[in-house]
């Protein structure tokens, strides 16, 4: 019994690469317009594409032209089975890949039908029936025949390779990229804009490996008298070079330009087919068919596009293929003119500007760019769906099936160049197979040829449609329904997210989790469950990547698996489990170790009767002082074991004595500093007046160990432009005085005595100055701000008060005045993707390096809180916040109306959530492995200790272990965590958590017990934190590889042998690739055009403290289908996949993320769902800018709220509401989080990855 899961197809070799192009005259692909469906093993097709009479078509290839040089996105049909038996997923290819270049083939017959025979439609009721090729057939080198009848065919050009080396030569150039998903039908792509390079960074010339960002979706064509909306790429594609189309009416060409030919009429338009293929269970013979090739990568010398381009003068059979780089991609059909785009907009981790009359954001930053259709962003509403989106097609046009973008038109004719397809069978050119699982569709018994399916053998019928909510698209109203595509790889027979989660909810959820265990691995992080704590730390503050060491560096390496720990100290928990309790020694202290110095535990073994005990860290004896012996019982555990939590428990923490105390001496109650931007930006914005009226409340909720007892912490205010106004709120005072402090180079604090303050004593002075604050700078004309001086005066004046404490920071711009710490604007788009790009993340000077140590060194906590309407260099300014253990939130186009509830929220929960100041943290291991490599907001000046100036309950360091000796079975691996902080009431104490892991010498044990979203945690940190070093695309390729290398090793050790051309996942890790690709097409390491550089600063620092929960929903997204809620019930409805596949256009759904909530709407929602959750049962009366819902009196508005609030409560960060109808402008934000599917900034989608991890994997292998 193995756990693993297998999927299994029997591929053949995908035909050609988004990177190198095949040359001249290469057999790929059934090229339309110059003989046939040739395959590039040397299979003929079995039966050819129409080639039309002799003379229209047969000019020779056109130059530099390969219609399908672009990924199809479902590669295969699958079967798949997963359970814990091996159930495989076939990928596969034959014959191992090697690298080389394509070979030039000769003539090669392949055709059932004689030249001009070639049918159109389905075959005449005589026909005699055509054999299928067997399901799975034996591959044999050079082996030239399928099964089925072979007719002589001419073909122009080349010989059919007849070596296996010549077959692993063709293989090799090809390399994944992703690109459109095939609207086509069975896995065939349509003539595809592939994108073309932009800058070094998108598309390098001679990929390696897999780039994600390389290759470019197709657009769907505009309908005659649509207008096309601008791309509001809010989350787009790369910058296209700057060119507008140069001819709204050329065609969809981009090997050059082309010369007017006539079309041939219907009758002989040429289309490739080929033989269907009925479906077996587990292994489905791959179509023959232009499927990608999972050769080797392009040898690196090979330019990206080395067919030489299209002379103008020379008329093209098929515009299509790569443009040159000099010559935009240009679309088919009369096109109306580009409205502008708006140029910079924010992205959703912020709330958006306010609309401008047009309905968008306002302007601002980079030039306006025109679409490329190479790299647009999803369409609006009247121009259908991306094709980018995995597992999509794209909208019918009047009178076109969706095939491949300018197929038979009725509308506009076909432009001059443009070979026009006839309508074929569900939108496919070429193979039509059998019927698919899971598909609907009739499919008579004999194949159908570019005909509609018939309903009987005999009559044909018109094409089936399928109802339009069964695969909802945005399209214009005019269009006919879409119909379903057939995947090569069937979306449902991946592993899904959804199908994981839900198993692990039913198998796990229901008992409570027993940590006694050691080496047991947790429920997942979205499983409810309830923790026993019996020896080790709860999952809700330690989770492993592991739970199963290997025993020896030599297999840790084999394996790649990354050995680390995701530890959140001070994790708040559920109201049914209990705190840590509270040890006290006394004044001798936590009992510890003489020679590690760890603490007293569950894995200290007493021996000689109690009176020494032997550390299970370092093997040292030690011995019990006096006051801590007690006996043995018989199995050689204390009498007292089980009442005293050092000695029973995993997590608990101690008093700490004097002796770890700052200057030996107990520390001050700390303080709250709070620093409010008055320059003109902040006041306009209405920031200041909501923070002076919301401080007057929220300063009776500052935080306090003992909810009866007010807080110890005393606060203090300053205001600040270009320079400083500090306050004194002394109870004594009638009025506040204001002090100002102009020399900002040399920053001191006015005052001591009356600057910090208790809020009970002052309320009155201090609510006061609040009232004031915002009418003495309402009419304020200073636009500059300081920032280091800021920062300078909070540190100094918790100097002066010898205490700890937090800053909270209130600032809305870059600050450009003069002052240390001054920046200027370095927002340089043109370095994205180049080797420069690592220095937009490193912080401008380094005098914020610096002032972020003294902050460290006196336990100054900097919170954060940006207003920006433009750049502010979140690079720079948020190094002392990430360096002191603070947070960043970010605003950016703040409005009163709209973000001032999230600001709010978020201000709320910092203030009052529970934290420790002044902190050190140190992870102690036993004897073979070592913390070597730390994550997170922390400061470090020596290799062990990790310094945080304040710690709170959300944030999370991960620690990376490698292996410095062997490890041995018996005793596992033992882990300590070991916090010293400064309570809110000044008490200093120790939070211990424990762990204990099991070692293996099996790779299958370490394999059996991995947890993957704790994995993807540590990876996605780790990519982050090589931002700062390598270039975006070497930390995409390293993480790529080390995901290939452990699914490799997998494969290779631990599964029974298969063949090749299946992919085969460990049970544990079977969602690596989906969640993996998420990290990889995320906005730090693959941005669309139009996202800033701010927000990917940003969002850097924000995953690099997130835990394992935040990760997880952060780059998997939950989306839960509202139609299917009942309101009955307490649970929540079944989430569905992130794939746009999967919304009905009759529904309404909600999607969570962590930072944002969506509630995406589709246009044919019912009357009585729009009803129960807006009040209004018209779509076009929904209020797309509402961000909440209005409060109903009905169950289901009721129930949605309950659902938004408790959503909210789970996030350390407020979501704000953002309402999305179906064919808005803002939904291209809400696909932007359909992770599955092709992202408009390059990523692939799930599908076309797992296809490129699997070629990956079996590359390592050979």
């Amino acid at each position: 019994m193995r756990d693993e899961l297998r999927m299994n197809v029997n591929q053949q070799p995908h035909m050609t690469s988004p990177y190198g192009q095949p040359q001249p005259g290469y057999q790929g692909y059934p090229q339309s317009g110059y003989g046939g469906g040739h395959m590039p093993v040397g299979y003929p097709a079995q039966y050819a594409p129409y080639n039309g009479p002799g003379t229209a078509y047969q000019q020779g290839p056109p130059q530099g032209y390969s219609p399908y040089a672009s990924f199809p996105s479902k590669t295969l049909a699958t079967n798949l089975a997963s359970d814990l038996s091996s159930s495989p997923l076939n990928l596969g290819m034959r014959g191992p890949p090697t690298s080389g270049a394509p070979p030039v083939s000769g003539a090669q017959n392949y055709s059932q039908f004689g030249q001009g025979d070639v049918q159109n439609g389905p075959p005449p009721m005589g026909a005699p029936p055509q054999s299928r090729p067997p399901v799975s057939q034996s591959y044999t080198p050079g082996a030239g025949n399928l099964s089925g009848p072979q007719h002589p065919y001419v073909q122009q050009f080349g010989a059919p390779p007849v070596s296996m080396q010549q077959m692993t030569n063709q293989m090799a150039s090809m390399q994944v990229g992703s690109t459109t998903p095939s609207p086509a039908g069975p896995g065939y792509a349509p003539p595809s804009v592939t994108q073309a390079p932009i800058s070094a960074a998108y598309t390098p010339a001679a990929p390696p490996t897999f780039s994600p960002s390389t290759a470019a979706p197709t657009q769907p064509l505009p309908t005659e008298g649509v207008a096309q909306p601008p791309p509001q790429s809010y989350y787009g594609a790369p910058p296209p070079a700057q060119q507008p189309f140069p001819n709204p009416s050329a065609p969809f060409s981009t090997a050059g330009p082309t010369q007017p030919q006539a079309p041939p009429p219907v009758s002989q338009q040429s289309f490739p087919q080929a033989p269907p293929v009925s479906q077996t269970p587990f292994s489905t013979a791959l179509p023959p068919g232009p499927t990608q090739s999972y050769g080797g990568p392009p040898p690196q010398a090979q330019p990206l596009f080395p067919r030489p381009q299209l002379p103008t003068s020379q008329p093209s059979a098929f515009p299509g293929g790569p443009p040159p780089t000099s010559t935009p991609s240009q679309l088919t059909g009369p096109m109306p003119p580009l409205p502008q785009p708006p140029v910079s907009q924010p992205s959703p981790y912020h709330s958006g500007p306010p609309l401008t009359p047009t309905g968008f954001l306002p302007q601002g930053g980079a030039p306006p760019m025109h679409p490329h259709p190479g790299m647009q962003g999803p369409p609006m509403a009247s121009q259908g769906p991306p094709v980018a989106q995995a597992n999509h097609i794209p909208p019918s046009q009047p009178g076109m099936p969706p095939g491949p973008p300018n197929a038979g038109m009725s509308g506009p004719p076909p432009q001059p160049g443009m070979q026009g397809y006839p309508p074929q069978q569900n939108g496919a050119f070429g193979q039509v197979r059998g019927p698919q699982p899971g598909y609907a569709g009739p499919y008579s018994g004999q194949p159908n040829y570019g005909a509609p399916p018939a309903a009987s053998a005999s009559a044909p019928s018109a094409p089936k449609r399928l109802d339009p909510d069964s695969i909802p698209s945005p399209h214009a109203s005019d269009m006919p329904p879409v119909q379903k595509t057939r995947h090569r790889i069937d979306p449902d027979s991946i592993p899904s997210p959804i199908q994981v989660i839900e198993d692990d909810k039913a198998n796990k959820g229901s008992e409570p989790f027993i940590t006694g265990v050691r080496g047991q691995a947790p429920p997942l992080i979205t499983t409810n469950f309830q923790v026993r704590d019996q020896g080790n730390a709860s999952p809700r503050y330690i989770r492993c990547t592991a739970y199963n060491m290997p025993c020896s560096s030599d297999m840790a390496k084999q394996s790649q698996v990354p050995l680390a720990a995701v530890i959140k100290p001070l994790a708040t928990l559920p109201p049914d489990e209990t705190l840590p309790y509270l040890v006290d020694h006394g004044e001798s202290g936590p009992i510890r170790c003489n020679r590690c110095k760890a603490y007293m535990c569950p894995f200290m073994q007493f021996i000689e009767g109690g009176r020494r005990f032997h550390c299970g860290f370092c093997s040292c004896v030690t011995e019990v002082p006096p006051h801590y012996f007690q006996h043995l019982d018989h199995t050689g555990k204390r009498v007292d074991c089980y009442d005293r939590p050092e000695l029973s428990m995993g997590s608990y923490e101690f008093m700490a004595t004097v002796d770890y105390c700052k200057n030996n001496k107990f520390p001050q109650p700390p303080a709250f500093i709070f620093l409010i931007d008055v320059s003109y930006n902040a006041v306009k914005s209405g920031m200041v007046g909501i923070v002076c009226q919301e401080l007057k409340t929220l300063l009776d909720y500052l935080p306090r160990e003992n909810p009866d007892v007010e807080s110890n912490i005393r606060v203090g205010f300053i205001t600040y432009n270009k320079v400083l106004h500090f306050y004194n709120v002394k109870a004594s005072l009638a009025q506040p005085q204001m002090m100002v402090v102009s020399d900002v180079a040399d920053m001191f604090v006015p005052l001591l005595d009356g600057f910090l303050v208790s809020v009970s004593e002052s309320r009155v002075v201090i609510e006061s100055l609040l009232d004031q604050i915002p009418e003495m700078f309402a009419d304020t004309r200073e636009t500059e701000t300081v920032f280091g001086p800021v920062i300078q005066a909070g540190l100094e004046a918790l100097k002066a008060a010898d205490c700890a404490g937090k800053l909270f920071v209130f600032h809305s711009s870059l600050p450009i005045a003069e002052a240390p710490g001054k920046l200027k604007n370095r927002e340089d788009k043109k370095l994205v993707g180049t080797d420069k790009e690592k220095s937009l993340f490193q912080p401008h000077v380094s005098f914020y390096n610096t002032l972020a140590k003294e902050c460290v060194a006196q336990g100054c906590c900097v919170d954060l809180f940006l207003f920006p309407n433009q750049y502010v260099d979140v690079a720079t300014l948020g190094v002392v916040p990430t360096s002191t253990g603070g947070s960043i939130y970010k605003y950016t186009y703040f409005q009163a109306a709209t973000d001032q509830e999230r600001f709010l929220n978020d201000l709320r929960r910092d203030v009052e959530k529970q934290m420790g100041f002044d902190a050190v943290m140190r992870v102690r291991t036993s004897t073979g492995i070592r913390a070597t490599d730390f994550f997170g907001s922390f400061y470090m000046s020596n290799t062990t200790d990790v310094e945080l100036a304040g710690l709170d309950c959300d944030k999370t360091v991960t620690v990376e272990f490698r292996h410095d000796d062997k490890l041995s079975e018996e005793t596992g691996a033992l882990m300590q965590c070991a916090v010293l902080y400064t309570s809110f009431n000044g008490q200093r104490r120790l939070r211990i958590h424990n762990m204990a892991v099991n070692c293996c010498s099996q790779l299958a044990d370490l394999y059996r017990n991995c947890e993957t979203d704790t994995i993807i945690n540590f990876f996605a940190k780790y990519a982050y934190r090589s931002v700062l070093s390598s270039p975006t695309k070497n930390v995409r390729d390293s993480l790529l590889n080390q995901c290939a290398h452990i699914l490799a090793c997998y494969r290779k050790n631990c599964a029974s042998p298969s063949s090749a051309g299946q992919l085969i996942l460990p049970e544990c890790m079977k969602l690596l690739p989906v969640y993996l690709n998420c990290i990889l097409k995320s906005d730090v390491l693959q941005p669309g055009a139009d996202v800033s550089l701010d927000d990917r600063a940003y969002l850097r620092q924000l995953v690099s403290s997130m835990d394992v929960a935040e990760s997880h929903v952060f780059f998997y997204p939950r989306l839960l289908p509202l139609q299917n809620l009942d309101v009955e019930s307490t649970s929540l409805p079944l989430a569905v996949r992130d794939s746009e596949e999967r919304l009905s256009r009759g529904g309404v759904y909600l999607l969570e993320n962590g930072l944002n909530l969506f509630l995406w709407v589709g246009v044919n929602a019912q009357q009585e769902l729009l009803q129960n959750i807006f009040g209004t049962p018209a779509f076009s009366q929904i209020d797309p800018s509402m961000t909440s819902l209005p409060a109903l009196n009905n169950p289901f508005s009721k129930r949605l709220r309950e659902i938004i609030e408790s959503f909210r409560t789970q996030r350390p960060r407020y979501m704000k509401l953002i309402v999305v109808k179906q064919e808005d402008k803002l939904e291209m934000i809400f696909k932007h989080f359909l992770v599955e599917d092709k992202s408009n900034n390059g990523g692939a989608s799930y599908v076309d990855f797992l296809c490129h991890m699997h070629k990956e994997i079996r590359q390592l292998l050979s």
